[in-house]
């Protein structure tokens, strides 16, 4: 029997890299997805690896910060599989600059991806998640769902030129504390995992691609400097960065039943590193 056999799960920004191995480790121990990108290229792709694994998968697609992209992938969940059990708000971008150059749409930008957008989500499941659990309770069961939202180091301790990117990933961790104490008694575990250096477009070196991330109208350079890079890399005790696969195991850890007693915590996932 696998782990999460029977499961139900929703993960955000998982067309490509560190949400798309998210969604592949759950849907490796049996969970059923629902997948969500900008565009059906790349959620395409991870729901064909999903069914590859023998699950199956549905795409949500579209901009989480729409306000009504909560609801929707809520419904689309309940329609698709009748059922949510896992959360991961994973979504998310940087857009950078330091104080004096930063625009309010810039800032507005980050705190709409990183912390509405989960909001919204959460949001819109509350209902599902106290009725099914009355209704399990009524029944002399217990039933433990998750919720793992997705921070950094950044939001832990901050990083200059990342202001607004560091706010709402501090946000997050606020909501999940939060959130725990609200949810608890609905037997929902709802803790947050905080990456540090993880190798993916958005950390790529600066130059050696230069991705790009189309966000509605906006491109958003990806890429951090290659001396930023070999800091990082000589200060982190395990001597490099992570892979998404490992990033996804940490979140894997927060969904399985052996983290039914953890709840609103905080799991570093960066090698060792500490600013």
């Amino acid at each position: 029997m696998k782990k999460l056999e029977g499961k139900t799960a929703i993960v955000t920004g998982s067309g490509r890299g560190i949400g798309q191995a998210i969604a592949l480790k759950l849907a490796s121990e049996g969970a059923k997805l629902v997948v969500n990108d900008l565009d059906a290229g790349p959620a395409g792709e991870t729901i064909a690896k999903i069914k590859a694994l023998g699950s199956d998968a549905v795409a949500c697609l579209g901009d989480v910060t729409a306000p009504d992209f909560g609801t929707r992938i809520v419904s689309m969940a309940l329609e698709k599989f009748g059922a949510i059990d896992i959360i991961v708000n994973n979504a998310g971008y940087a857009w950078d600059g330091v104080v004096q150059k930063m625009t309010d749409e810039q800032w507005y930008a980050m705190l709409d991806v990183h912390a509405t957008a989960p909001f919204r989500i959460l949001r819109a499941a509350a209902d599902y998640l106290r009725n099914a659990a009355k209704k399990e309770k009524e029944e002399g069961r217990r039933v433990m769902r998750k919720v793992v939202n997705i921070s950094s180091i950044a939001g832990l301790y901050g990083n200059a030129g990342q202001m607004g990117y560091s706010a709402g990933k501090a946000a997050i961790i606020g909501m999940t504390k939060t959130l725990s104490k609200e949810w608890g008694r609905y037997n929902v575990n709802v803790n947050c995992v905080a990456f540090g250096l993880i190798q993916t477009r958005m950390t790529q070196p600066v130059g050696s691609g230069d991705a790009v991330a189309k966000i509605g109208e906006r491109e958003v350079k990806m890429g951090i400097q290659p001396e930023f890079i070999d800091f990082m890399n000589k200060m982190i005790p395990l001597g490099r960065g992570g892979t998404p696969e490992e990033a996804a195991g940490a979140v894997y850890l927060m969904c399985i039943p052996e983290s039914d007693y953890i709840s609103g915590e905080v799991v570093l996932a960066s090698g060792g590193f500490v600013m």
